[in-house]
This record gives structure tokens, C-alpha cells and sequence, in this order.
């Protein structure tokens, strides 16, 4: 059964307008971001204070720093929102309770979204972001020997993306966090059928995936689909938390089980009774603040904090 939390934290999400549903794709996307933004403060509850929340230029590419003190390792964090909304600001009470409870620092990163910047943009802004960590970071009070990246959704793809990248260019990650990761641009799992109406159907994860990669040619790159890779041995240690009636439950679970034959370390925690978003919302769902928890004790274990 659906938990009743997520069938209420639903109704406070505006529901786009009958202008919005029958706008072109580009202006109906922009409707998304702004329903998303809106109710972001009910959603996700009151920010906790945290010693050091800062606003960053990180090579270019807008950030936010979390931290309790220095000389933590830095979790590299991307939000979610099909590459085309979510922003810093949908995920900082996510991130602020991760770095409280972790003791870690948080980098939450601002990437550009399509369609006004399709692939790579996103994926370059993250590459960029770990570029500037490991050269500025120290400057910053952080260790950035120790690094680690996550994401929620379409964030969770840039991360295990951008740690195959890290991997092949021998500068692993040390753990990556994958929340209901976005991974398979054919749309083919079962679960889309079989729990698409709970919050994210095959339609609209569709038109995110075309949105973002219009070339259908690059949707199978390993830079896309990250289920396509051959190899995924030398990934880091994964966390990967899928939600019971979510769409991407089945891909996930498929990649959990790709990693491990890999011989890759991985914890995979189905949450059960919960939708595709619940992790940012701390407000009004109990298994969002588990979660955090989670994705924070996980770093404490694997960067030795």
C-alpha cells in the first residue's frame, strides 16, 4: 500500500494549469520547474543551521558548500528533475541534513538544464565542479582525498556517470550515493507499467530523456546509459535506494545487480510504501528523513570520517 504521507505530501504540489498542459513541450517543462520551485518550502520544511552555507563560483559552475568544519571529505550532490528542473535550492534541506549528520561537507551543484543546454552540458558542469574541488577545495578548508558523489533521479544518473568517467581517467571516486537513479532511455522496465501512476509514467520520463539527449544516437553511449556500460568493475562503492511505487525501481534494482556482479561493494535499500521524489521531502514524509540518515551514516562508514 502507498503510505498515506505520500498521497498527502502530493497535494501540496500545484497542478499545472490547462495553458501549461497544452503548451509545446519546452513551455510545459518550464510549468514543471515552476510547481516544483513553489512548493519546495512546504515540501522540504524549515533549514537547519548549519556552521558554513555558502554560495560558490566552482569554475563557472554555481554551487552551494554545507560543511560543520574543516577538513571533512565533500560529497559532490546533484538534484533531480529529468535534467530539466530541480535546483539547488529543491535539495538543500536534503543536503543540509546530510552534512549535519555525516559530518561531511555537501557541494550541492547548480548544472545547466535542458532543453536550453542539452547533453553534455550537465555532465560537463560536473566534471568541471570536481576539477575546481580538486584543485581549490584545500582552499576551502575541505580533504579532497576524499570524495565521494550522489544524486537523486536525474542527478543520480550524472553521478554514476561522471564516476565511470572519474574511473577511466584513473582519478576514482570513493563512493557514490544513488537515490531512484535515472538509467535507462529505452523506458523498458515493467515497473513502468506496473506503478506508473503514482507520480512518474513513461510518458513524461520520455520527454525528459528526449529533452535531454535529442540525438536518439547518444542515448546509448556509456555517457548516457550508464546500463550500457560493458564494464563496470573499479566502480566505487555504491548506496543505491530505490522506492517501492516508482517507475525507476526496476532499473535501479538492475543496476544494483550489475554493479555487484562487477564485484563492486553495494548496499541497495528498497523503501517501501513510497513514490519517485520522496527523499527531498523532509516536511512530510518519515522515510525522507530515514533516507538522509541513510545516505549520511554511509558516508561516515565509507570515507572513514
Amino acid at each position: 500500500m502507498i503510505h498515506p504521507q505520500v498521497t498527502a505530501a502530493a497535494k501540496l504540489r500545484r497542478k499545472p494549469t490547462a495553458d501549461e498542459l497544452a503548451a509545446d513541450p519546452y513551455h510545459r517543462l518550464l510549468g514543471m520547474r515552476a510547481a516544483m520551485e513553489e512548493s519546495n518550502e512546504a515540501e522540504t520544511g524549515p533549514a537547519i543551521p548549519l556552521p558554513v552555507v555558502v554560495d560558490l563560483d566552482a569554475g563557472g559552475v554555481p554551487c552551494r558548500l554545507y560543511a560543520t568544519r574543516t577538513g571533512t571529505p565533500v560529497l559532490v550532490y546533484l538534484h533531480g528533475g529529468g535534467w530539466c528542473y530541480g535546483s539547488i535550492e529543491t535539495v538543500d534541506r536534503f543536503c543540509r541534513r546530510v552534512a549535519e549528520r555525516s559530518g561531511c561537507a555537501v557541494l550541492s551543484v547548480g548544472y545547466r538544464l535542458a532543453p536550453e543546454h542539452v547533453f553534455p552540458a550537465a555532465l560537463d558542469d560536473t566534471t568541471t565542479v570536481l576539477d575546481y574541488l580538486r584543485t581549490s577545495g584545500a582552499d576551502l578548508g575541505l580533504d579532497v582525498s576524499r570524495l565521494a558523489i550522489g544524486g537523486d533521479s536525474a542527478g543520480g544518473q550524472l553521478a554514476t556517470v561522471t564516476a565511470r568517467r572519474q574511473r577511466d581517467a584513473a582519478t576514482p571516486l570513493d563512493f557514490q550515493v544513488l537515490i531512484y537513479p535515472t538509467l535507462d532511455p529505452l523506458t523498458s522496465a515493467e515497473s513502468y507499467d506496473e506503478v506508473g501512476a503514482y507520480g512518474l509514467d513513461r510518458a513524461s520520463m520520455k520527454l525528459a530523456w528526449e529533452t535531454f539527449v535529442p540525438d536518439p544516437a547518444l542515448r546509448f553511449t556509456p555517457d548516457v546509459a550508464p546500463l550500457a556500460v560493458a564494464d563496470l568493475s573499479g566502480m566505487p562503492p555504491t548506496l543505491l535506494i530505490t522506492a517501492e511505487y516508482d517507475a525507476l525501481r526496476d532499473e535501479g534494482a538492475d543496476y544494483a545487480n550489475a554493479l555487484i556482479a562487477a564485484g563492486v561493494p553495494v548496499v541497495h535499500t528498497r523503501y517501501m510504501g513510497v513514490n519517485h521524489g520522496f527523499a527531498r521531502k523532509l516536511a512530510t514524509i518519515d522515510a525522507a528523513r530515514a533516507a538522509a540518515d541513510q545516505v549520511a551514516s554511509a558516508l561516515r562508514s565509507a570515507l572513514t570520517f
